[in-house]
């Protein structure tokens, strides 16, 4: 009869995740979801709408997401559990936003490694044409799905190695690039990336309009939030975590951007007038000033990096699905675990974006199909996340007295910013999000009154108790508290 009821709590019990990252983990999960050289794909396309003042524009954008990364760095010592938003928004704002605000970050979950595993085919296909770029994009999303399934550590490492390849790349370019402009001078003006060329004239609404395309570039950075359930040392290293990647990200971003612009041949007004110049762009500063084996080289980091940046999303979408299947949102299947890893979760969300990387492969506009949806999913789930904040620390009181500026006023202007975003926007973006949030309140219609597993409280207990342990994570033994220190505070 015991044995009975043992088996039945074993049954009744929430699904469990392992915990088995650190620090270093995290970060390496989300800068390769970023990738450190992303402003490569849109240099040309930032240059051209803020009359060349492209490191300006990552400057103001790494700050505008910077308000978004310290809410989630709030939530995540309120509920350190797998879910990012999702969970935040059950928490602060109840469980019908907390749905939407679920359903709203899958889009872009789902979407943005589509996008990455296309930019890993495409570039494939130019270095290998006799392959086409779709069987170069299904084998990234075979590869990197087994990696997934074979656990997150296995995948963290892998991830890591991947990384360093990337950013040392990034170092020969900066290195190559400097020791051109020391021989031969910029060709533009040594502050231009921050004042703009003079060829258009500076403009701030052409740089804010740049912003809203440049923050594109950071999605991907709260992918390190989902694993709150897999890291060992408490949720303020994930807060930690989400703080540094951002501002890691943001430091990369302006430097390559800056030396990129001061190596461009063409100015702003030219690329405007000429957008076809402005996809190559960045590899026609490299190859004019450096030379052709520069141009191969970023190539293949592009390729390998844009693989593993979708390895990473594809394992934070992977653990969105299953927690919003372990709280009943989703067919309950997929909130099987085997060994720790979301297996039944991963398998999905690699089936449908491998369908969707293949299907934009095969088509000539497929990649701008892709693009001109990923963003407002997410930028529409960081908005809740800053409700969410409100919420739970204002609105409810929880975790004692609010903080004014950092439970209030950042949160107010977070959302401005993703708002802003949202309305500059394209009318494609805007109307794929309205479909799908139109869909995501279909399913809320539908399951109306259905009782949530309670998880929430069961979840962020256990992830408290876990705190303690601290394998794998070398000498690096802090525990987690609900205080505000470090980068946090």
């Amino acid at each position: 009869m015991m044995a009975s009821a043992t088996d039945s709590s074993r049954t009744r019990a929430p699904a469990a995740l392992r915990r088995s990252l650190g620090f270093r983990d995290l970060v390496v999960y989300g800068l390769l979801f970023i990738a450190p050289m992303a402003p490569v794909g849109v240099f040309g396309t930032l240059d051209a709408t803020s009359h060349g003042a492209v490191a300006l524009v990552y400057l103001v954008a790494t700050v505008a997401m910077a308000f978004t990364a310290f809410s989630y760095a709030q939530m995540v010592r309120v509920a350190p559990q797998a879910g990012s938003v999702f969970t935040y928004a059950r928490k602060g704002l109840g469980e019908g936003p907390g749905l939407i605000a679920g359903w709203m970050a899958m889009l872009d979950y789902l979407l943005i490694p589509a996008v990455a595993y296309l930019f890993s085919g495409i570039a494939m296909n130019a270095l290998v044409p006799e392959v086409s770029r779709w069987v170069w994009t299904a084998l990234a999303v075979v590869v990197t799905t087994l990696l997934n399934l074979w656990g997150v550590r296995v995948a963290a490492r892998v991830g890591f190695a991947v990384l360093a390849m990337e950013i040392l790349v990034l170092g020969v370019f900066v290195v190559a690039a400097v020791t051109v402009l020391v021989r031969n001078g910029p060709r533009r003006g040594w502050l231009s990336p921050l004042t703009g060329d003079g060829s258009l004239g500076f403009s701030t609404a052409a740089v804010l309009g740049a912003v809203s395309v440049a923050v594109l570039s950071y999605l991907g950075f709260d992918a390190i939030v989902s694993f709150a359930e897999e890291v060992t040392g408490g949720s303020e290293r994930v807060a930690r975590a989400v703080l540094f990647c951002l501002a890691l990200a943001g430091t990369l971003f302006v430097v390559q951007s800056w030396l990129a612009a001061l190596l461009m041949p063409v100015s702003a007004a030219e690329l405007a007038a000429d957008p076809a110049q402005q996809g190559p762009a960045f590899y026609t500063a490299v190859e004019s000033s450096v030379g052709f084996w520069l141009h191969d080289l970023v190539a293949i980091s592009k390729a390998v990096g844009a693989a593993f940046a979708a390895l990473a999303g594809q394992a934070a979408a992977g653990r969105l699905v299953f927690a919003m299947a372990r709280e009943r949102r989703l067919p309950r299947a997929l909130a099987r675990t085997s060994d720790g890893t979301p297996r039944a979760a991963l398998l999905v969300t690699a089936a449908v974006t491998l369908v969707a990387a293949v299907w934009a492969a095969r088509r000539g506009d497929g990649l701008d199909h892709l693009v001109s949806v990923v963003d407002v999913g997410a930028l529409v789930a960081f908005t809740l996340l800053h409700a969410s904040v409100v919420g739970w620390f204002v609105v409810r009181r929880r975790e004692g007295a609010p903080i004014w500026w950092k439970h209030l006023v950042v949160p107010v202007l977070g959302a401005a910013v993703t708002v802003t975003v949202i309305v500059a926007a394209s009318r494609t973006a805007q109307l794929a999000g309205a479909l799908w949030l139109a869909v995501g309140l279909g399913v809320l219609f539908v399951q109306r009154g259905r009782p949530p597993a309670d998880t929430i409280g069961t979840g962020a207990t256990a992830a408290a108790s876990d705190t303690s342990d601290t394998s794998d994570t070398g000498t690096d033994t802090d525990t987690d508290t609900d205080v505000d220190t470090g980068a946090g505070a």
